[in-house]
C-alpha cells in the first residue's frame, strides 16, 4: 500500500491529475475538537507528550477532511526541551525558553544522543498512529531546522527579526557555531528514531530562512539541512525529506533545491508560483503555495486561487499545501472548500 499512497508518489518524482494535500498546522486551534482536547491536556507540552492525546489531535483533521497525509503533533522546541534547556509556553505569548548566550550556558545542555527517554512519548505517537491512520494516508514526522530553533534558544522566546541569534552569532561564532553543530547532530537522532517509529516522510521547518542573508543561508540553513538530509538518506534511503526554507530568495531557493538533498521543497505564499514552476519543479517536487488567508476569507478568490495553483503546478510533482501554516482564526468550511475544489473533476 505504501507505494500507492499520493505523497509518496508525488516525492517519488510522479506528476498526478490531482495533487495530494495537507496543511501545515493542520490540527490546530481553529479546530473546535482540537480546542477540546487542548483543555482536557491542560497545558501546551502536556499534550505534545501525552502519546493518546498527541495521536488524537493528529488523526482529528484526518477524520474531518481526509487529507491524504498526517503530520505528527509535536512543536520544534522539543529538541531545546529534551537537550536540557527549559522551555514553557505562556498563554498569549507564546514559548518561553533559558537562553543560550555563553559557554556557561551551553555546557548545561546534554549530547544529542541523549535526548530520546525525554522525546519517548513522541516515537509513542507515532506509533498508534502507524497503526490508527487510513492505508491510504502517509505519515510525516518533523523538526524545526538548526538555525530556527537556535533563535528561539538564544533569544529566550520568538523575536521578529532573529535579532539576538544574529548578534550571537557575529559577535561569538564559535559558540554560534557549537550550538549549530549540536542541534544538527540532535535533529539527525531525533528524526531516525521518528522514522523507525514509523514516519514515512520527514520535514525540516527553517521558518527563520529568509533572515539569513549572503553567505549565511548557505552555511547556516542549507548546510545543516543538507548534513541532515545526508545522514537521513545513509540510514533510510528510501524516505523522501521535504525542506522547508521560509521567506528566503529566489536565487536561494534554487540552490536550496539543487543542493540540499530534499525530495520537495516547500515554497511560502510570497514566491510566485509561475517563477517556481519553471525554475523549481524541474528540479524537485514543490509544495505549496496557498496564501492562508484565503482560510479566513473563503469565497470565490479561495476557488480560483486553488484552481490557479493546481494549474500551474499540473506539470510536474507537486503537493498542493499553504504557504505558511493555517491561523487560528481560520473557518474550518473553507478548508472543506479548498480541499473540494482542488480535488473537483474538469
Amino acid at each position: 500500500m505504501a507505494e500507492k499512497k499520493k505523497l509518496l508518489r508525488s516525492l517519488n518524482g510522479e506528476t498526478l491529475d490531482v495533487p495530494p494535500i495537507w496543511m501545515m498546522r493542520q490540527a490546530g486551534r481553529y479546530l473546535p475538537e482540537y480546542r477540546a482536547t487542548r483543555e482536557k491536556a491542560g497545558d501546551f507540552l502536556t499534550l505534545c507528550y501525552t502519546p493518546e492525546l498527541a495521536a488524537e489531535v493528529t488523526l482529528q483533521p484526518i477524520r474531518r477532511y481526509g487529507f491524504d497525509a498526517a503530520i505528527l503533533f509535536a512543536d520544534i522546541l522539543l529538541i531545546p526541551d529534551a537537550l536540557g534547556a527549559e522551555v514553557g509556553f505562556v498563554k498569549g505569548e507564546g514559548p518561553k525558553l533559558s537562553t543560550i548566550t555563553t559557554e556557561a550556558d551551553f555546557a548545561k545542555l546534554g549530547d544529542a544522543a541523549d535526548i530520546h527517554s525525554k522525546l519517548a512519548p513522541v516515537y509513542e505517537t507515532l506509533c498508534i498512529l502507524k497503526e490508527e491512520l487510513p492505508a491510504e494516508t502517509a505519515l510525516i514526522g518533523f523538526a524545526g531546522a538548526p538555525w530556527t530553533v537556535a533563535t528561539y534558544m538564544i533569544a529566550g522566546h520568538g523575536t521578529p527579526d532573529q535579532g539576538a541569534a544574529h548578534k550571537l552569532k557575529d559577535e561569538n561564532r564559535a559558540l554560534f557555531e557549537q550550538l549549530m553543530l549540536r542541534l544538527t547532530a540532535a535533529t539527525i537522532e531525533y528524526l531516525s528514531v521518528q522514522i523507525e517509529a514509523g514516519a514515512e516522510v520527514v520535514k525540516l521547518f527553517d521558518s527563520w530562512a529568509g533572515s539569513l542573508k549572503g553567505a549565511d543561508f548557505a552555511a547556516y540553513s542549507l548546510s545543516p539541512m543538507r548534513a541532515i538530509t545526508r545522514a537521513l538518506h545513509a540510514r533510510y534511503p528510501h524516505v523522501p525529506v521535504i525542506g522547508f526554507p521560509r521567506g528566503t530568495t529566489p536565487e536561494n531557493y534554487v540552490n536550496f533545491a539543487k543542493s540540499s538533498g530534499v525530495q520537495a521543497v516547500a515554497i511560502d505564499e510570497t514566491l510566485d508560483a509561475d517563477w517556481a514552476a519553471a525554475e523549481l519543479q524541474p528540479l524537485t517536487c514543490v509544495q505549496g503555495n496557498l496564501a492562508s488567508s484565503h482560510m479566513v476569507t473563503g469565497g470565490q478568490p479561495l476557488v480560483d486561487e486553488v484552481r490557479r495553483i493546481r494549474e500551474t503546478f499540473s506539470k510536474g510533482p507537486h503537493i498542493f499545501n499553504l504557504g505558511h501554516g493555517i491561523t487560528p482564526d481560520a473557518d474550518p468550511e473553507n478548508v472543506a472548500l479548498m480541499i473540494e475544489t482542488l480535488r473537483e473533476t474538469a
